[in-house]
Formats: structure tokens, sequence, C-alpha cells
């Protein structure tokens, strides 16, 4: 297992090269990255000059891109063209946040979507079956940034004008109050709600479809026949082989969350990567831009290997040599 993960990570090396080549060419065509300056009168076209040559823009595009592939390896993500920081800087006070929505989210996603997945599995066609279905399709098709928006105008202010309890509107914590656990946990449920109600739709869908598919399976008979009960049965042989789709799942998922759920943090001003990305993508701030996308191609590659790690924990069968 150590030589095949080590090989993959090699293997990753020259994949994440072309990802950034094909980024960084990419994000050239989106337009000047300079183009916030030229709003400030006066700047003259000397200062622009000035500006262009202290960023290296001046310099044809290869050497740019070897200048900042350089400046990446030995840890340096450059500086924000709009707002003068290190580019790590701005992610380091971002990332916690989107981690801690993320997180939080996913506790509801695994918990529901297995709990339901399961459950409808093994009572097929029955009442509670067609209502969690029909749910799951009404959620499938239902735009995250409507029901933010929905959930945002309900529970933050029709809520707060009829007088009752209400969530707040945006941001992490109260400015009088200050970051305290409380505080973050109630600025928490209406945008973790809303990010993971689309995501878990789909998820009770998959979990529902793989355990159907693993509990006709001979060996699901066999258990039951040598005396199991059905709980030990489902928990112990049906649960870890219909887990392994899912894994794969999550694989490819938790680092686009990770990277920054733009639309939820941007209606409910959740302070986190997909904002971080969203206002400099405004601006084309570019080493911004640059180093949040490598960030979630690396955590791609990384999330794809601990999900193939995964598949052998959860059947002992699968061997890498």
């Amino acid at each position: 297992m150590v030589a095949y993960i080590a090989r993959r990570l090699i293997e990753a090396v020259p994949l994440l090269l072309l990802i950034s080549l094909v980024l960084f060419a990419i994000i050239q065509m989106t337009g000047d990255p300079l183009a916030a300056y030229t709003v400030d009168s006066t700047l003259t076209g000397a200062d622009m000059a000035r500006l262009r040559a202290l960023y290296g823009l001046d310099q044809p595009l290869p050497i740019q891109y070897l200048r900042w592939l350089g400046n990446m390896l030995v840890g340096s993500w450059g500086t924000s063209y709009v707002s003068n920081r290190p580019v790590a800087e701005l992610i380091a006070q971002r990332l916690p946040n989107t981690i801690i929505l993320v997180l939080s989210s996913y506790s509801i996603i695994l918990v529901v979507s297995i709990l339901l997945g399961v459950y409808t599995a093994v009572r097929q066609y029955s009442w509670i079956d067609q209502i969690v279905t029909t749910l799951a399709f009404i959620g499938i098709a239902m735009p995250s940034f409507w029901l933010g928006l929905l959930l945002l105008i309900f529970f933050a202010v029709e809520m707060r004008n009829l007088g009752l309890p209400y969530f707040p509107a945006g941001g992490m914590y109260d400015l009088t109050v200050g970051p305290t656990i409380p505080q973050v946990l109630w600025h928490l449920v209406l945008p973790s709600i809303t990010l993971a109600t689309v995501i878990t739709a789909g998820y009770i869908r998959f979990v529902r479809a793989s355990m159907l598919e693993v509990i006709n399976q001979d060996y699901i008979r066999t258990a039951r026949a040598k005396g199991l009960s059905e709980r030990v049965t489902l928990r112990t042989h049906a649960l870890k082989n219909a887990a392994i789709p899912l894994v794969t799942l999550i694989g490819l998922d938790l680092p686009r969350f990770l990277s920054g759920a733009i639309v939820v943090e941007s209606i409910f001003a959740w302070p986190g990567m997909g904002r971080l990305f969203w206002e400099h993508a405004e601006k084309t701030d570019i080493p911004v831009l640059m180093a949040v996308m490598l960030f979630t191609s690396i955590l791609v590659v990384l999330c794809n290997l601990l999900a193939d790690v995964g598949y052998a924990y959860l059947d002992p069968r699968i061997r890498y040599r």
C-alpha cells in the first residue's frame, strides 16, 4: 500500500503541472489583471507601466508562467494585485471558515443520506420510500441559490418581522458579541442546511441504489441463513460494500466544497474560499485565482488517493500492487 501511495503521488506531479499550465492559459484570456487600477484617474500611463514592471506583467507569458511556477514550488504564492497582501495569507484567513462550513454540511449529508438511503432500500416501495424518493427528486431539482434565498427570507426576515426567534441573515458572528462558539454555530445553521440539502438529496438516491444492489447478493442471503441479525447483516456486510461507490462520490465532491461553495457563501456573506475567489475573479486578480484553483486541483488528487485507500479498508478483497 505504501508503494502504491508513493507511486500515485509521483504520478500526480506531471498532472498538476499540466493543470497549472492550462489554468494559467485560461486566466490570461479573462482580461487585464490591472483593470482594477484603471478606475483611478490619477494614475498615468507611466504609473501603469511601473505597476506592470513591478508585478512582472511586462514579460512574455512563458516567462510569467515560469516565474509563477518557481515561486509556487518554493512556497511563495505571490501577492494580490488588488489588496497587495500575500495570497497565502488571504487563503489561510478564509480556509478555516470554509472548513467549518463544509464539515457541518457534510455531517448532515452523510448522516441523513446513509440513514434514509439504507432505510428506503430495506423498505423498498413502502410509503416512507415513496415520500423520501419524492422529496429527494425535489431536492435534486432545487437550485441552491433559490433554496438559500427562501431560507433567508423566511427564517431571517419574516420570522424577525413576526417577533419570533430568527436566524442571522449573514456573516459568521454578531460583531457586537464576537466570534464565540455559540455565535458561529447559530450563524452556521442556514448556510450549512442550504449547502447540504441539494447534495443530500442526490446521495440518498445513490445510497439507496447501491444498497438495493448489495442486499440481493448471495453473500447477504448466506449471512442471514447463518443466523446473523438483520442489523448486523446490514451494517457489517451490506453497508460496507454499498459504501464503496459513495466514497468515490465524496472524493469528487469534497474538494469542490473545500475550494469554496461560491453561491452559498455569497448569499449568506460567509467569509470563506468561495467568496474570496468570487471577489478576486471580478477584478481578474491572477495570483489569487491561480492559487485557489491549483489548491483545488491538489485537493482533488489527494481526495481521490484517500478514496482509493478507503476502498481497501471497506473491501479487503481490493489490494493494490
